[in-house]
């Protein structure tokens, strides 16, 4: 049974267990507003681990659980970011929403990119939240030392729902994890046309100042915030920084 894990109290939500070409996401959608906000997690994440941050922002949200990740289940072949995009494309068309501002945190903001440069008609604006992976460090052990480093200074919040999230990826982790390291975003942030905010974490090994202002050169006009005293959870513990960026974002869209 799919549970609400994010709206207030008292709060009208919407459950939805979509299906298309052979995945299924689960998706979460209340509150309403001026904007509706798309939330796409991290990879060994789900949903659930977004509470802090959502229920910050002022407008729609809608919180995904990407196939194999979350309450959603197993997909039969592991997803490329490509693909994960095509999903949600296909959701936010069937569930009539949009455009959307799309943020995308860790491994949802490679997706999220994908999202904006091959469906440009669902995104209003981007917002790319600890952005993976940087172009030089991918292979997993690189990535696999960021994130232990990285877990080291966490909140013990963010370890604890992280922790639980991982378990429930189940064995497939590393397959996911290669399909994150062998896309290649940059390809994606050359198409964007949207205005786009990276949001980095003043200590996040994940998102290194080098890879994200590679990314502001690719993507003309973007802005780069970085959030002091935070590492690669800024979107789930202690959020209130990062959700009020992203609200200035959206409202100046």
């Amino acid at each position: 049974m799919v549970s609400s894990y994010l709206a207030p109290k008292g709060t009208s939500v919407t459950l939805l267990e979509f299906e298309h070409a052979g995945a299924t996401l689960i998706a979460e959608t209340f509150g309403e507003g001026e904007h509706t906000f798309l939330l796409l997690h991290g990879i060994g994440m789900g949903r659930s681990v977004y509470l802090d941050v959502v229920q910050r922002l002022r407008g729609r949200v809608i919180a995904l659980d990407l196939p194999g990740f979350g309450e959603a289940p197993e997909p039969t072949r592991t997803f490329t970011m490509e693909r994960h995009a095509d999903l949600v494309a296909a959701y936010l068309r069937h569930a009539g929403e949009g455009p959307v501002v799309v943020i995308g945190h860790s491994m949802g903001s490679q997706i999220a990119a994908e999202l904006a440069a091959r469906h440009p008609s669902l995104v209003v604006g981007v917002v790319l939240a600890g952005p993976t992976v940087n172009k030089a460090a991918r292979n997993v052990a690189a990535q696999a030392s960021y994130l232990l480093t990285d877990l080291v200074g966490e909140r013990p919040l963010v370890i604890w729902r992280g922790a639980r999230e991982y378990l429930r990826g189940g064995p497939h982790l590393i397959r996911k994890i290669r399909a994150t390291i062998v896309h290649q975003p940059e390809k994606a942030f050359a198409r964007i046309e949207q205005p786009v905010l990276v949001l980095r974490g003043e200590s996040d090994p994940l998102a290194p100042m080098s890879w994200c202002q590679e990314i502001i050169d690719a993507i003309p006009g973007a802005d780069l915030q970085v959030i002091p005293d935070h590492g690669h959870g800024t979107l789930i513990s202690d959020s209130a920084p990062a959700a009020r960026l992203i609200q200035g974002f959206a409202d100046k869209l």
